[in-house]
């Protein structure tokens, strides 16, 4: 892969990645003990049933979206740190050079193509 197209897809990352904790800070505090994991906050809506009822469903929704971008994030950060190690690209199961079509659309891919639809029974 050139540099231009690998400086592009690092540039993409980058910007997911403050685009993922930002969204992040909006509703949940990092955790000072365990790196990469976040803390949704608990919403207070006032003491009355209905204002409960309401607080546990948003906390709920929260749980669930906090888990997705924690998710998206870990797989930018490794994408990253594989840019970093020089190793970026490679297939983890063949070991061969992974698309640079589907590293444009996908920058987090970790398998080409064949092997992803291998792995899908394809």
């Amino acid at each position: 892969m050139d540099k231009k197209t690998l400086a592009k897809i690092k540039d993409n990352l980058l910007e997911e990645k403050t685009r993922l904790e930002k969204e992040l800070s909006d509703f949940a505090h990092q955790d000072k003990k365990i790196s990469g994991n976040y803390e949704a906050e608990f919403p207070e809506y006032g003491s009355k049933e209905d204002e409960n009822a309401a607080e546990v469903a948003a906390y709920s929704d929260r749980l669930s979206l906090e888990h997705t971008l924690e998710k998206q994030l870990a797989d930018v950060n490794k994408a990253l740190a594989s840019m970093a190690k020089g190793t970026y690209g490679i297939c983890k199961y063949c070991g061969n050079q992974i698309e640079e079509q589907r590293l444009l659309i996908r920058p987090t891919s970790t398998s080409c193509v064949s092997c992803k639809k291998r792995l899908k029974g394809e």
